[in-house]
C-alpha cells in the first residue's frame, strides 16, 4: 500500500494534460520497475509498458491512463494540484492501482503463470492515445493479449465495483470536433466594416441545441456539448476568428454520423448567414466506438470480484454516455492492430468515502451528491478506495491467468 499511495499522492499533486505526460510516465515506469517489470517508454507518445514474466501461460494486460484534464482543482486537499491541470477523472488512482497490482502479483508469483503487461496510456481524454500506441506497434512488440483489463473511478461507495450485465459499460460512440469560424477583424466602433465571428459562434451554439432536441429520435440517446469557445483579445477589437470545441456522443454509430452531419450543416449555414469571407473549418479531432466487453470473460471476473468483496459490494452498472478509447484495444481497433477477438473487461470502481456517501443518500435539504468525474471538486476518498482498487485489479488478473 505505501508505494502505491505515495505514487497516487505524487501524481495527484503533479498532473499533466494529454500529450504532456512525460513526468507521469517516468514516475509510473519507476514504480513498475521497482515491482520487477521490464520497462519500455515512448510508445505512441509518452506511453509506457511494464512486462512481468512468470513462465509459460496467458498474456494478461492491465491498462491505466496517464493524462489529466486542463482544469483548476478546487478540492482544497493538502496534496491538490496547484497548476492548471487536474486529475478530475481518477487516472491517478488507476495508475496507482495498476502499479500496486503489479507489485502484489510479483509477490504472489506462486499463484499464477504467464506474462503480465501493464500499460500506461497517454492522451485518453482526447481519445487519441490508444490509437497512437497501437499504431506504434504495441501488439507487434509485446504480443497479442489474452485479455485487456481496466477499471474506472465512479461516484459509488468505496469498496464496491460495478459491472454492466450486458457488457457495455460505455454505450456511446463519441467524437470531438474542432470548429473554426472565420470573420473579418476590425474596430468595435465600426462593426459594419467587419464580419463578426463571435456572433456567428453564438448562433452556432444556440442552434446546435436543436440537434438533440429536434433532430434526434426519442428512442436514440445523443448528447452534444460545446466545451470550449475562444475568440478575441480585447473588448474594442472585433476578432477575425472564433474557435469551438464540440463533443458529441450517441448510442450508435449511425446516430453519431447523423449528429455529426447536423453539426457540420449548422456551422456552414450560420457562417454563410454571417457573411463570412470564407467557409469554416470543421475537423473531427478524434472518434471512439462504444465499449463492448466480452460477456463470458466479464462474467468470470465478476464472479472473482464477488468472491473477493462479497455479493453486496458487486453492483450492477446501467451503462453511461461516457466515451473511452479503450475499445480500440479490442475489435474496435482491429483495423489498426490487426487482431480480432481480443477480449476486454472493464468495470466501475467506487471512490466515495462512507461519510460522503451517507450525506449523499440521506435525503432532505442536507443531502449533497458526490462530486462527479470532471468536476473541479472530484476527489476519491483515497484512504478507502485504493486498497479495493488494487485488490479488484489483482484478483481479475489472477482469474484470467487461471482461465487456461
Amino acid at each position: 500500500m505505501r508505494p502505491a499511495l505515495s505514487l497516487y499522492l505524487d501524481l495527484h499533486a503533479h498532473p499533466e494534460p494529454s500529450g504532456q505526460e512525460a513526468r507521469t510516465a517516468d514516475r509510473f515506469g519507476r514504480r513498475l520497475a521497482a515491482a520487477g517489470c521490464e520497462i519500455t517508454h515512448g510508445i505512441g507518445g509518452h506511453g509506457v509498458v511494464g512486462v512481468l514474466r512468470n513462465g509459460d501461460g496467458p498474456r494478461v494486460w492491465l491498462r491505466a491512463e496517464l493524462d489529466a484534464l486542463p482544469m483548476r482543482e478546487r478540492t482544497g486537499l493538502p496534496y491538490a494540484s496547484r497548476t492548471d491541470a487536474m486529475h478530475a477523472c481518477g487516472h491517478d488512482l488507476h495508475l496507482a492501482a495498476a502499479a500496486g497490482a503489479a507489485d502484489l502479483l510479483a509477490r504472489l508469483s506462486d499463484r499464477w503463470r504467464g506474462t503480465l503487461l501493464v500499460v500506461g496510456q497517454p492522451a485518453e481524454e482526447t481519445l487519441g492515445g490508444a490509437e497512437a500506441m497501437l499504431r506504434d506497434g504495441l501488439y507487434e512488440r509485446f504480443g497479442r493479449p489474452g485479455v485487456v483489463l481496466a477499471q474506472h473511478a465512479a461516484p459509488l461507495p468505496s469498496g464496491t465495483v460495478a459491472h454492466v450485465p450486458g457488457g457495455t459499460p460505455m454505450a456511446a460512440a463519441g467524437a470531438v470536433l474542432d470548429v473554426v469560424l472565420h470573420g473579418r477583424g476590425g474596430h468595435a466602433a465600426t462593426p459594419h466594416l467587419a464580419v463578426e465571428p463571435v456572433v456567428a459562434a453564438a448562433a452556432v451554439v444556440t442552434r446546435l441545441q436543436a440537434v438533440v432536441a429536434r433532430e434526434t429520435a426519442p428512442a436514440d440517446q445523443v448528447t452534444l456539448t460545446v466545451g470550449t469557445l475562444r475568440a478575441g483579445t480585447a473588448a474594442n477589437v472585433i476578432p477575425d476568428r472564433a474557435e469551438l470545441g464540440i463533443g458529441v456522443r450517441a448510442s450508435s454509430e449511425a446516430s453519431l454520423d447523423r449528429a455529426l452531419a447536423a453539426v457540420r450543416r449548422i456551422v456552414l449555414a450560420e457562417s454563410a448567414a454571417a457573411g463570412a469571407p470564407r467557409e469554416p473549418e470543421v475537423t473531427v479531432a478524434s472518434r471512439s466506438a462504444a465499449l463492448r466487453c466480452d460477456p463470458h470473460t466479464t462474467d468470470s471476473v465478476r464472479r472473482a470480484h464477488t468472491a473477493l468483496l462479497g455479493s453486496g459490494r458487486v453492483l450492477s452498472w446501467p451503462g453511461s454516455m461516457a466515451t473511452e478509447d479503450f475499445p480500440l484495444f479490442g475489435d474496435a481497433g482491429a483495423g489498426v492492430h490487426g487482431q480480432h477477438g481480443v477480449p476486454l473487461v472493464y468495470w466501475m470502481l467506487g471512490v466515495v468515502g462512507a461519510d460522503e456517501w451517507r450525506r449523499a443518500t440521506a435525503g432532505g435539504p442536507d443531502a449533497s451528491p458526490p462530486a462527479p468525474n470532471h468536476s473541479p471538486y472530484f476527489a476519491p476518498h483515497i484512504g478507502s478506495a485504493l486498497r479495493p482498487a488494487i485488490a479488484a485489479l489483482t484478483v481479475a488478473a489472477l482469474d484470467r491467468f487461471a482461465a487456461t
